[in-house]
């Protein structure tokens, strides 16, 4: 009985963990669910999909970070950094190399008073208008990237960049970006979780499933340690 209950054990905890990894792994960086969000729209509409920069990524959370005072009642930003910024702001402090500096065809940023999950910020936040749908469908664009920040008890930003860069000759990264020190927010195509996004916990469906796991684990307890 003892070996059937330690095998049963370690069955229920593997499953445990590998719900833990791979919710971490979907959920940790919400910056590239909406990419992904965003390749699945293009490619609904027979449009080819978009390589994920991590430059362009690290960029557009510079970009929000400079607006996080900057978020109207009616959840518009009202900000407009130069275009110098990006050359002389942005990039430096994300390192990209200047020689790889492309051409950036796009921009959509928007702010919302309360944070929300990936596709809802996608519908409701991003592509609220059919200008936001145009810039997002647009042929010329070959690369995107992501950032978002939210501010303390206040609202979160969310910045999409597109370019016509190509993969790895654009928006380099010095060292790959090992350099970057992210402190706040997250971007697309880095690994890193968001520093101060929605953490694992606050999934619903993630606590859904955990819990039935435990639930289960606490059956099998009761049902192997009952007296025969």
């Amino acid at each position: 009985m003892l070996k059937k209950l330690s095998c049963s054990c370690c069955y229920l905890l593997s499953q445990l963990l590998l719900a833990a990894l791979v919710c971490s792994k979907d959920h940790g960086n919400p910056a590239n669910d909406i990419v992904n969000i965003i390749n699945s729209n293009r490619t609904a509409h027979k449009l080819p999909k978009l390589t994920d920069s991590p430059g362009l990524g690290c960029m557009a959370l510079q970009y929000v970070e400079s607006c996080k005072s900057n978020c109207t009642s009616n959840n518009t930003v009202n900000c407009k950094p130069s275009e110098d910024d990006f050359t002389e702001i942005f990039a430096p402090n994300c390192g990209v190399e200047l020689p790889t500096f492309g051409t950036i065809t796009g921009r959509i940023v928007s702010c919302q008073h309360k944070y929300l999950e990936p596709p809802l910020a996608f519908s409701q936040v991003l592509v609220r208008d059919k200008r936001g749908l145009s810039v997002l469908q647009n042929k010329s664009h070959s690369e995107v990237g992501v950032g978002m920040v939210g501010v303390h008890k206040g609202p979160f930003f969310w910045c999409v960049l597109f370019s016509t860069g190509r993969t790895n000759s654009t928006f380099v990264l010095e060292n790959r970006g090992l350099g970057i020190k992210q402190r706040k927010g997250c971007y697309s195509g880095s690994s890193l979780p968001c520093s101060s996004g929605q953490k694992f916990a606050l999934y619903p469906s993630n606590v859904m499933i955990l819990s039935f796991l435990v639930y289960q684990l606490q059956q099998l307890f009761s049902n192997l340690l009952l007296p025969m």
